[in-house]
């Protein structure tokens, strides 16, 4: 092991031993806890207060509200733990981080008729969670 500037340690094969993300991940593991606690946020509010989404009337995916709480409240959990092993440089976490941002926009998706603006809101930054953990996953 031969020590690389700024502290981190580089393996004889080459690779670096340190823990802490590069900028692509950085950029994208934020976004991805910034996402899960809005999700949170969504999903207590509908647990806590469901009287506060507009229900449509006729509509194929009608839940009832608390149930889309509990929905909301999963989804963002398992993205904050994401978004912390993005940013921890887990071997798992860009993977899993494409596949929970995928479900958190169909969740959005499915959610738009209840609350529009939010769940707009939340799915252009899945979108572009999407897009750059795709295109650094390949590395």
């Amino acid at each position: 092991m031969a020590d690389m500037p700024g502290g981190a340690r580089q393996s004889k094969t080459g690779t670096r031993n340190d823990a802490r993300p590069s900028g692509p991940a950085l950029f994208f593991g934020v976004p991805l806890i910034i996402s899960g606690v809005l999700s949170v946020l969504q999903g207590i509010t509908g647990i806590a207060r469901d009287s506060l989404y507009g229900v449509p009337r006729e509509y194929e995916y009608r839940f009832d509200l608390t149930a889309w709480g509990w929905i909301h409240l999963i989804v963002g959990v398992a993205l904050v733990i994401t978004g912390a092993a993005v940013l921890r440089a887990m071997s798992w976490g860009r993977r899993a981080g494409v596949s929970i941002a995928a479900i958190s926009l169909i969740t959005q998706f499915m959610f738009i008729p209840y609350y529009p603006l939010w769940s707009i809101s939340v799915m252009a930054l899945d979108l572009i969670i999407l897009w750059g953990l795709a295109r650094i996953a390949v590395t």
